[in-house]
């Protein structure tokens, strides 16, 4: 087993950790694993220190199920998730008026690839990822101003992918690592 590393944000919290646990528990409810399979992956998820330890014990599980994707959407106003939010693989967030406010360095992400399709009409948007989580723009389409990205100058593996996609009209996609 590897030591944690130095950058104490790519430590797991226990709310990952419990998460972990559950996803173990229900594979093996729904006979894709064994029961020794079990065992052996709870005491991996039990003595983890970091994401890339987590993912490692639940690459080999199945997909969850349809529940993946979850849609917010605002006609005007703002759209803000912050904290110990859980991050579906697939999100959609439209707004045809206001600000967008996503915060993932703190979130419970739990697949190693996240899309986040923006369907954005006026309005600023402000995505804070993970501080090793790699960011995919290659699929947003800007109409008006050019999205803020500055990649970190070194990444540690084993972050999520965040890849982005969708339409921002009139305003400005600000994308950022977490300091911490």
């Amino acid at each position: 087993m590897t030591s944690p590393p130095d950058n104490p944000s790519s430590l797991i919290s226990e709310d990952t950790r419990d998460t972990a646990v559950q996803r173990l528990q229900q594979a093996y409810a729904e006979g894709h694993i064994s029961h020794e399979e079990m065992e052996e992956g709870l005491d991996q998820v039990l003595t983890a220190k970091t994401h890339s330890e987590l993912a490692s014990v639940l690459a080999s599980l199945p997909e969850e199920d349809a529940g993946t994707t979850s849609t917010i959407a605002a006609a005007g106003g703002r759209i803000k998730r912050r904290g110990a939010w859980r991050v579906p693989r697939i999100l959609k967030v439209a707004s045809a008026f206001g600000k967008v406010h996503l915060d993932l360095s703190r979130a419970v992400i739990e697949h190693p690839v996240v899309d986040i399709e923006l369907q954005l009409g006026t309005g600023r948007a402000k995505i804070t990822v993970p501080r090793d989580a790699i960011v995919d723009l290659d699929a947003l389409h800007t109409g008006w101003k050019d999205t803020l990205y500055k990649p970190p100058r070194s990444s540690r593996p084993g972050g999520p992918r965040i890849r982005i996609s969708g339409t921002m009209g009139f305003g400005r996609l600000k994308v950022r690592h977490a300091r911490r």
